[in-house]
């Protein structure tokens, strides 16, 4: 085994790398996220072999093998239960990336699917996530603004989300780490505190800290690896908005009920807007396609992307 070593930096709890977000929102309190601001000072030494396994597993491998490399490399330095990663876009519902699991429970799957159906919007997250879309785009990806929101068991009033996914797997805290993909997508990389850890320390969530920027890259690189594997629909989408860069955030919400083969009232349902809403956000979405139904959309997003000519 080798003995080289790399350093990532640790901070102090510090305001001038340090901020909670501008913008608070009605369901996420300040005390519980900011925004992660610069690398910090202070020194970590991890492995080159803990480093390389990683690697080896971004965008290859079975699904959940990123979740699990990352439980991994910062059990080394903080003691953690669990990891999951989800991707959460528009108003869709968000999907599990991947899972990692240290012999806790055989049902982080059943949990995850369970958070990604009906408990995702009771914790926050996606209130913080709209709040921060606009500096988060500014950001870009080479420096992405990385969001870290904190979530202990007795913060959840909701019993049943408090029971399925703090209670049955034991876990005491949960510290995500968030940012933005390709302008349009949040990735969360979760990680987990058993009881028998106890809440993120000082030292724990600096270490955390420390780590996120290489955890926030390894993930985008995981997630765009697999994107190869994607459903039909979401390629279809993504092609279509490179070619119709003028479609807004809610028309691709559209666009995906669509997809989905959801009916206007499913729509409007999903999307929190009245029938006539949801039938004046249809109207529009044709209109801005040069298309009258469904039929011609069908067509739109099937067309071949036209080959670009060669110089000369």
């Amino acid at each position: 085994m080798r003995n080289d070593k790399v350093k990532l930096g640790e901070s102090a709890d510090t305001p001038n790398w340090r901020r909670h977000c501008a913008r608070p929102t009605q369901n996420v309190p300040m005390a519980h996220h900011w925004i992660l601001q610069a690398a910090p000072p202070v020194l970590h030494t991890v492995s080159l072999d803990q480093v390389h396994a990683l690697l080896q597993v971004m965008g290859q491998g079975h699904q959940h093998a990123v979740a699990e490399r990352l439980l991994a490399l910062l059990g080394a330095h903080v003691p953690l239960a669990q990891c999951t990663v989800f991707s959460f876009e528009g108003a869709r519902a968000p999907r599990t990336v991947a899972v990692g699991d240290r012999s806790r429970t055989q049902a982080l799957a059943d949990i995850s699917t369970a958070y990604t159906t009906r408990f995702y919007r009771l914790d926050g997250i996606t209130e913080l996530m709209r709040c921060e879309l606009a500096a988060a785009r500014r950001a870009g990806a080479l420096q992405p603004r990385i969001v870290m929101h904190r979530q202990r068991a007795t913060d959840v009033i909701h019993r049943e989300y408090r029971r399925v996914c703090y209670e049955l797997p034991q876990v005491a805290e949960r510290l995500a780490v968030m940012a933005l993909y390709e302008g349009r997508r949040w990735l969360s990389i979760n990680l987990y505190r058993g009881n028998e850890h106890g809440l993120f320390d000082h030292a724990a969530v600096q270490t955390i800290e420390a780590f996120a920027p290489l955890i926030v890259q390894a993930v985008r690189l995981h997630h765009g690896g697999q994107s190869v594997h994607r459903e039909p629909g979401d390629v279809l989408l993504a092609r279509l908005q490179s070619r119709h860069p003028q479609l807004t955030p809610r028309d691709a919400d559209v666009l995906r009920c669509l997809l989905d083969g959801r009916s206007t009232i499913a729509m409007a349902e999903l999307l929190g807007l009245t029938l006539s809403s949801a039938r004046t956000y249809l109207k529009r979405l044709y209109r801005k396609l040069g298309v009258s139904g469904q039929r011609e959309l069908l067509g739109l997003l099937l067309e071949p992307v036209a080959p670009i000519d060669s110089p000369g």
